[in-house]
């Protein structure tokens, strides 16, 4: 009673304590969509909004897919859950199937689970329970990346080289050490995989030498840096990783909740870059973003090894989710990989990358931007920053979503990640409206 409109909508919004944003502002001057479909995003006012960055890396085929939507409304009338622990359903091992069509050849085996961060913990778990079982339980370091990010849990907080992540909650576990970035004053403005910074995964065999390499259970790496913004490996980079691994019979992980599922311009980043590792994350485009799910793949070695060492009828891995497996994120899931399978959409990702790439890097001439990288259907763009780092990229997300524009971005990178149904049009669409916006700033 007395409230004005605004009033009860600011009330409305209170309860919600939003993630990664800055709640107080936020909830003053709300940036809402409420509806979606194909490359775009509404606005409460019926704003046209072009989504540049798939959601969150996650919507490949483009929004509101009506076969999504109906895979998975049909499932919760038929079977809403399934408790995963002792119990099952077709769709689960159906679905497994389907995903190793995918991954690399030897990556065999497929855990399932709710999200990108679980899945960085799952393989995290695999990796120690794997030594464990071979009697190298002594393998206890991980060894991961300075600008990395593997999700929010506190394993991956503990492996993320993310500064901010990092300072917020501490170490998260011991032994975790870092290996430096690849992003060199001499990579600035170059596309697809730098020339300089292989000889970087040399830091590997430097902890190695100093903690001992038969200490060492796993290393993650994404093989294209994702949430920092954009950053491509050198050309060398992860084959040298490789061969350290296997030198010292380290594991090596590619988290590839972003990289996965076509972004790189093929399958997994593992298939772009031509490394296959022994363990691989993924989530994000799995359901096209319409059902939380994500999932570790492992060669079949680990699984054997793990299983074949536990007891005739007992549990083997002590690992595992209410929601593993969960029949609707199943059923979406199936849904995509048909999307992927009849629209060929991990090859119209390769074929739209040069023209997109060329779009994005044609900014170059700007005077704020002072870096540019891109590779498959990804690219960042670097500003100059403000007053405060990260105060000009706050800026310019505001501005974007004014001019109709959605994208992420972290600090002061500017990440284009759009789906793979885009055309052409779309294309210039999100290069002119990011190149008017980043004139104003």
């Amino acid at each position: 009673m007395g409230h004005s409109e605004p009033q009860l909508e600011q009330q409305a919004r209170d309860p919600f304590w939003m993630p990664f944003s800055p709640n107080r502002e936020f909830k003053q001057e709300p940036r809402l969509f409420v509806r979606a479909q194909g490359m775009y995003c509404y606005t409460p006012d019926g704003q046209e909004v072009i989504d540049a960055s798939a959601g969150l890396f996650c919507v490949a085929a483009g929004h509101c897919r009506p076969e999504i939507a109906q895979a998975v409304f049909d499932q919760l009338n038929s079977l809403d859950f399934v408790a995963p622990f002792l119990r099952a359903h077709p769709k689960s091992f159906e679905l497994a199937q389907r995903v190793i069509d995918y991954t690399p050849e030897g990556l065999s085996r497929v855990f399932f689970v709710n999200s990108g961060s679980e899945s960085v913990d799952t393989a995290m778990k695999m990796a120690l329970m794997y030594h464990r079982v071979r009697g190298e339980s002594q393998r206890q370091l991980f060894i991961s990346r300075e600008r990395a990010y593997h999700g929010v849990n506190m394993g991956g907080v503990a492996l993320a080289g993310m500064a901010n992540n990092r300072r917020a909650f501490g170490t998260g576990l011991a032994g975790v050490y870092h290996m430096r970035h690849t992003a060199l004053p001499e990579n600035r403005f170059v596309c697809g995989q730098p020339e300089h910074g292989a000889e970087l995964a040399d830091d590997l065999q430097r902890f190695c030498q100093l903690y001992g390499g038969e200490n060492i259970a796993a290393v993650f790496v994404e093989p294209t840096g994702g949430s920092f913004g954009c950053l491509p490996p050198p050309r060398g980079y992860l084959d040298r990783l490789r061969a350290i691994c296997d030198a010292h019979g380290i594991l090596l992980v590619f988290d590839e909740v972003i990289t996965g599922w076509g972004r790189m311009g093929a399958n997994f980043g593992a298939q772009a870059f031509g490394v296959t590792p022994d363990i691989m994350t993924m989530a994000k485009a799995l359901t096209n973003g319409a059902q939380p799910m994500g999932a570790v793949a492992a060669r079949q070695g680990i699984y054997d090894t793990i299983t074949e060492a536990g007891p005739e009828r007992g549990v083997e891995f002590f690992h595992g989710y209410t929601y593993s497996a969960h029949p609707a994120a199943c059923a979406a899931a199936l849904a995509m990989m048909d999307i992927f399978r009849d629209e060929k959409l991990i090859d119209r990702a390769a074929q739209m990358s040069p023209y997109f790439l060329e779009s994005i890097f044609a900014m170059k001439d700007l005077p704020i931007v002072t870096d540019i990288r891109g590779v498959g259907m990804m690219a960042a763009i670097d500003v100059a920053p403000g007053a405060t780092p990260g105060a000009r990229g706050h800026e310019a997300q505001k501005r974007l979503y004014d001019a109709g524009l959605n994208l992420k971005s972290t600090g002061d990178a500017l990440i284009i990640a759009p789906p793979f149904v885009a055309e052409r049009h779309h294309i210039d669409e999100i290069a002119g409206k990011l190149r008017a916006v980043l004139a104003t700033l």
